[in-house]
């Protein structure tokens, strides 16, 4: 497995946290426990307009989220309010290889977590840094490569920008939905891979998905169907999404559990 590919695409897509400091925090809206069901808009009768409007309250940045595909699980939340986010993930390839990393975000600070496993000793200073928050210098992530392209975002999985790739879906119940989306027209989505869209060829264009929104419109749950491709063998995708204006803020780890990020640290997420 490359080791750089997966760690600049796992902690890519959690670095996206920092963006919540590009954004005016909104406490009187989102610290009020989210829409209520009586003034909530009425979800759209049509399927695909139902499903693009379901992500407008992740925009808010208050929320739950779980990820998991092809081996790879995580969770975490996004708290506007506090511009905060945590977020861990784990890898595990079936072999008995395991790596997990987790990341916290507390304006303007961050740290993060990196178990490599095994693989750990093959990486100088690796060692020493196990079990402990790595403290990183934000100046230095903003050039860490990939990561930069992620500062921006809110939306951990980019489903957004998924449900515009939708190219046919019908209604078969209350708040369920399946349909079709092409997945190439999501350049801009931390949960699919660049290389396996590649790999896919025309098949990324009809990836068959369901989706589960909530009462008020709201996206709790996007799974998309992923055949196989190349080395990669067929699997879901799955993002799911709770307590929409109810998120806690993220905490900041025990000093005593905290060491300055070194320098291999902010090179592993180099190109």
């Amino acid at each position: 497995m490359n080791i750089r590919r997966w760690s600049v695409g796992v902690l890519a897509a959690t670095l996206l946290v920092p963006g919540l400091t590009a954004c005016k925090s909104d406490t009187s809206e989102s610290a009020a426990g989210g829409s209520s069901a009586s003034s909530a808009p009425a979800v759209p009768a049509d399927p695909k307009e139902a499903l693009l409007a379901s992500t407008k309250e992740i925009e808010k940045g208050n929320f739950t989220f779980t990820l998991a595909g092809a081996g790879l699980s995580g969770k975490g939340l996004v708290h506007k309010p506090s511009n905060s986010a945590q977020f861990s993930m784990k890898f595990d390839d079936g072999s008995g290889a395991s790596m997990g990393m987790e990341l916290i975000f507390i304006q303007p600070d961050s740290w993060v977590m990196i178990d490599l496993g095994e693989l750990g000793n093959m990486i100088p200073g690796a060692e020493k840094m196990k079990g402990k928050y790595q403290h990183l210098d934000q100046s230095k992530v903003k050039g860490a490569g990939e990561l930069s392209r992620y500062m921006e975002e809110v939306d951990p999985a980019g489903s957004a920008d998924l449900t515009k790739g939708i190219t046919e879906v019908q209604k078969t119940a209350e708040g369920s939905y399946t349909g079709k989306l092409d997945a190439s027209a999501a350049t801009e989505s931390s949960a699919v891979d660049a290389d396996l869209v590649k790999a896919l060829g025309a098949q990324a264009k009809s990836l068959p998905f369901t989706a589960k929104l909530d009462a008020e419109g709201r996206l709790t749950e996007l799974v998309i169907s992923v055949p196989a491709a190349g080395e990669t063998k067929a699997h879901d995708i799955k993002v799911t999404y709770a307590d929409y204006g109810n998120a806690t803020a993220a905490q900041k780890p025990a000093a005593d559990k905290v060491v300055e990020a070194s320098p291999e640290t902010y090179e592993m997420f180099k190109k």
